[in-house]
């Protein structure tokens, strides 16, 4: 069998314990009602395209593009707002964020706005959220990207609002609302069942992230509230067709590998039906699966499927982790290693190619790199593959840590031949992208015509470091295939 290809757990991590303060917030009422549905003349004008970069209002550096996570819950534990991607640089060095996560409720199937957390069991998604921390929650000057508080009476505020303060600096930034995630991918197959479903789906997801509708909670939100905030939609579906996925999502193996298409179209075709009517281009992306059954199941490298996307994001890490706790190896490598033990040998070239072989286009695929490493402990010698006793400590979960962290343990070690790097004091062995690797990664992006990388996460690399150290290959010298247009001040859609 192959590698798992988990996401970190950290991926939808989210306990109301870290609300302080919050207890008081009411659970939210139904989302504002979505947005009306195409009529004929819309659906037969607003046929999937080919979605090339140039025309898409995609945004790229030196034709290439960055695109960086920012996870929802970073805000409280891990104290990472939107003020210090634009203080530390790294907001100059990316070309788009998303934002993580938005679920899908268990019941309407729409996309909404809750306060409500995560419970245990493989229900405990069922109608979770974080309104508060989307928009709800107050920022001071300090904290705020513009240097001025937020007022008791603004319908929006959080991170929401700091983002749109956050594109008012960085006209060319784009920011899109990632749908799913490990824990709330949930309800995709369902979502995407039927012609009815998914049409009113993508509608509900339009009409509360596009159009900004919040339902009102606790005095913030209502109507184009969040208008302008999000150029479009990342779709992180884990993993349609497979049971792979998390505990309890729903799963169709018949029937999901057609409807996903079908659903990436359903985006493709609302969205331009929409652009049409505000004059702007609404981006569509992909986080795609490294594992060769998942990208089967979901058939994720039909060329077709990129007709509705604008770029897909390659998973380049969690190719190994302490779920094998007795195996301390590379989880990010971006060539196969020999000397892996396990069969298949499975790097980030390998995915990459996966898709690359089918046909889909270069230009259109990032390659995904990581912002934390993944590590073992009782690791009794440096050399990759070598015996564990189990998950090294980490500071937030065992068996992960932000490269903040990992870059300071023992000593660095690097293959150049394999793209890999991981650090070992003796005890704990850790995998992870350094700055040479990502060097090495960045090469590969260039000699390969990709479009450029993405980040999982960004509150990982908080100085820029890694983001740095990409635009230094990618950011100079040849410009990439990615044509991005002039920018245009964002304006809120327009009703209809």
């Amino acid at each position: 069998m192959g590698p798992t290809y988990a996401r970190p757990s950290g991926t939808r991590r989210l306990t109301r314990g870290i609300l302080a303060g919050a207890a008081a917030l009411a659970v939210a009422a139904s989302a504002a009602v979505a947005g009306a549905s195409l009529s004929e003349a819309d659906a037969a004008e607003a046929k999937p395209k080919p979605a090339k970069s140039a025309d898409a209002g995609d945004s790229a550096i030196n034709g290439f593009r960055s695109v960086g996570y920012f996870t929802q819950w970073g805000v409280y534990g891990r104290g990472y707002q939107a003020k210090q991607l634009d203080t530390s640089g790294v907001a100059d060095e990316l070309t788009h964020v998303n934002y993580a996560f938005a679920n899908i409720h268990n019941e309407r199937l729409e996309c909404f706005e809750a306060n409500k957390g995560n419970g245990p069991g493989p229900d405990g998604s069922d109608g979770a959220g974080d309104a508060w921390a989307d928009y709800g929650m107050g920022y001071t000057a300090a904290s705020s990207v513009s240097g001025v508080a937020d007022t008791w009476d603004q319908p929006l505020a959080g991170s929401f609002n700091q983002f749109k303060q956050l594109k008012a600096k960085h006209p060319d930034l784009k920011v899109l609302m990632s749908i799913g995630g490990w824990t709330w991918s949930k309800n995709f197959s369902l979502a995407a069942a039927t012609d009815a479903s998914r049409e009113k789906f993508v509608s509900s997801c339009i009409d509360v992230f596009i159009k900004g509708n919040l339902p009102v909670i606790d005095g913030r939100g209502g109507p184009g509230a969040a208008a302008g905030v999000f150029d479009g939609f990342d779709i992180d579906w884990e993993w349609p067709g497979s049971l792979n996925g998390a505990e309890g999502n729903h799963v169709d193996p018949v029937n999901d590998r057609e409807n996903f298409k079908l659903l990436l179209a359903e985006f493709r075709q609302q969205l331009d039906a929409l652009g049409r009517k505000t004059h702007r281009d609404y981006l569509l992306s992909a986080f795609l699966p490294a594992n060769p059954a998942d990208i089967e199941s979901g058939g994720w490298n039909d060329p077709e499927i990129f007709e509705s996307l604008d770029f897909g994001n390659v998973q380049g890490y969690d190719l190994h982790g302490a779920w094998d706790a007795d195996l301390a190896g590379h989880q990010g490598n971006l060539y196969g290693d020999p000397a892996d033990p396990r069969p298949g040998q499975y790097s980030a070239d390998l995915a990459v190619q996966n898709y690359l072989d089918a046909g889909v286009p270069a230009e259109q695929l990032g390659l995904g790199l990581a912002m934390y490493g993944r590590g073992w402990t009782g690791v009794t010698s440096s050399d990759p593959w070598s015996g564990a006793t189990g998950a090294a400590p980490g500071l937030y979960e065992a068996g992960i840590d932000d490269y903040d962290l990992v870059k300071n343990v023992g000593t660095e070690h690097y293959d150049a031949d394999l793209g890999a790097a991981w650090r070992y004091d003796g005890t704990n062995w850790w995998s992870y992208d350094s700055a040479q690797s990502v060097t090495t990664k960045a090469a590969y992006i260039r000699e390969q015509g990709l479009g450029g990388a993405m980040w999982w996460e960004l509150s990982g690399d908080r100085s820029g470091e890694l983001t740095g150290a990409l635009q230094g290959v990618l950011g100079t010298g040849k410009a990439g295939p990615v044509e991005a247009p002039e920018v245009e001040p964002t304006e809120p859609p327009d009703e209809d």
